[in-house]
C-alpha cells in the first residue's frame, strides 16, 4: 500500500474559503440554479435546467489538442459516452483509458455539460490518455443502482470490442489492460461501486480485456445518518450544503431507505466485504468541503481492509474546485492524476 502525506488542514473554525470573486460568484449561481430546479416533491425541473446547463457539442476538429466524439452504448436507455482522444499521440502508441463519471449529485449535469467537457479535455491532454466520459442515467427518474449498472455496461462495451466499431483509430491506441475509473463527487461514488462490480466479475472470470489499474476519486460523495464535524461546521457550503445533499440522497436511494444504505455509507452498518481485486484508489479531499470527513473515512476504511490507497488533501479547496482552472489546486490536481496514472501504466512492449 502507498500513501501520500497530506498537508496541514485549514483552521478548525474556518468557514470561508479564499476564492477569487469570479469563482465565488459562479458557485453561488450554480447553487441557486440547483436549488430552483429541485422541487419539494422530490423531482427535478428538467425543462428549467435545459435553459441553463450550457452544452458543448462533440468536435472531430481538434480543440486544444483533443478531438471528441459521442459513442452510443445502448439506445434503449440513452447510454452513451463522450470520447476524448489526444491528437498528438503516435499511431503506434498505447494509451491508458480513463472512464470518467461526472458529478452533480446523481441528478444534475451530463457528459456534454460545458464544465465537464473542458475538464475531461484537460485530463486527456495533460495525462496523455483516452477519456470516456459516461452519460449515465440520472435520479430521481433513475434511482440506485441505475448509474452503477450504466458504468458497468460501458466496461462491458469495451471488453467486448465495442470501441473498435465506434472509433477504430482510438481503439488502436487504447490499452484496455490499463484502465482507470475516475470521477468527482457523485461520479467518484459511481467509480467506487463500478470498480466493485468489475472486481466481483473478475473473480468469476467475466472480463477478458478490461483490467482496472486504479481509481481516481475526487471529493467522493459519501455520507451517512450521522452528522460529522465538517457537516456541522460548513452546513451552508456552496453546491453541497447539508440540506442539498440530504435532498440528493433521498432522490437517489431506494424510496424509504436512509443514508446508511451501502451506496452512501460504504463502510457503514450494512457494508459487505470488499472484493479482493479492488484496484488502488487516489482519494482527493478539500478542506472546505462538508463531505471531507466521509471522504477521509473512506480512505481509512480502504486501508483498514488492506486495500492500497493514497490520500491527497487541499486545505483551501471547496467542493468542485478542480473545474475552475484559475485555482492553483486545480492545476496541482492534474499533476497528481498524471503521476498516479503514469505510476500504473503497463510496461512498454519492445519488439
Amino acid at each position: 500500500m502507498t500513501e501520500m502525506t497530506p498537508p496541514a488542514k485549514p483552521r478548525p473554525n474556518a468557514v470561508t474559503p479564499p476564492l477569487p470573486w469570479k469563482t465565488r460568484f459562479y458557485l453561488a449561481i450554480l447553487s441557486a440554479v440547483t436549488d430552483t430546479a429541485r422541487r419539494s416533491n422530490g423531482t427535478v425541473n428538467r425543462r428549467f435546467l435545459s435553459f441553463l446547463d450550457a452544452r458543448t457539442p462533440p468536435s472531430a476538429t481538434p480543440l486544444h489538442g483533443v478531438r471528441t466524439t459521442d459513442v452510443t452504448v445502448d439506445t434503449s436507455r440513452g447510454l452513451r459516452f463522450r470520447l476524448f482522444v489526444p491528437v498528438d499521440s503516435d499511431a503506434h502508441e498505447s494509451l491508458p483509458v480513463i472512464i470518467f463519471f461526472h458529478g452533480g449529485g446523481f441528478a444534475f449535469l451530463s457528459a456534454d455539460s460545458r464544465a465537464y467537457d473542458a475538464v475531461c479535455r484537460r485530463i486527456c491532454r495533460r495525462v496523455g490518455a483516452l477519456v470516456l466520459s459516461v452519460d449515465y442515467r440520472r435520479s430521481p427518474e433513475h434511482r440506485y443502482p441505475a448509474p452503477y449498472e450504466d458504468g458497468t455496461d460501458v466496461l462491458r462495451f469495451l471488453d467486448h470490442g465495442g470501441l473498435a466499431s465506434a472509433d477504430a483509430a482510438a481503439a488502436r491506441l487504447a490499452d484496455l489492460a490499463t484502465c482507470f475509473l475516475a470521477g468527482d463527487s457523485a461520479g467518484a461514488n459511481i467509480a467506487h461501486h463500478v470498480a466493485r462490480r468489475w472486481a466481483a466479475g473478475r473473480a468469476s472470470g467475466e472480463w477478458e480485456r478490461v483490467r482496472l489499474a486504479g481509481m481516481v476519486l475526487i471529493q467522493p460523495f459519501f455520507g451517512g445518518e450521522e452528522r460529522t464535524e465538517a457537516e456541522m461546521r460548513l452546513p451552508n457550503a456552496p453546491i453541497v450544503s447539508v440540506e442539498r445533499t440530504d435532498w440528493l440522497w433521498r432522490a437517489f436511494l431506494p424510496e424509504g431507505d436512509d443514508r446508511n444504505h451501502e451506496a452512501s455509507n460504504v463502510f457503514g452498518p450494512r457494508a459487505g466485504e470488499l472484493e479482493a481485486a479492488l484496484p488502488e484508489a487516489l482519494v482527493v479531499v478539500g478542506g472546505f468541503d462538508p463531505l471531507q470527513d466521509w471522504q477521509r473515512r473512506y480512505y481509512e476504511g480502504l486501508r483498514a481492509r488492506g486495500k492500497a490507497a493514497r490520500l491527497v488533501e487541499y486545505p483551501d479547496a471547496v467542493h468542485a474546485f478542480y473545474v475552475f482552472p484559475e485555482l492553483k489546486e486545480s492545476t496541482a490536481l492534474m499533476e497528481e492524476i498524471k503521476a498516479f496514472v503514469d505510476g500504473h501504466r503497463s510496461p512498454p512492449i519492445h519488439g
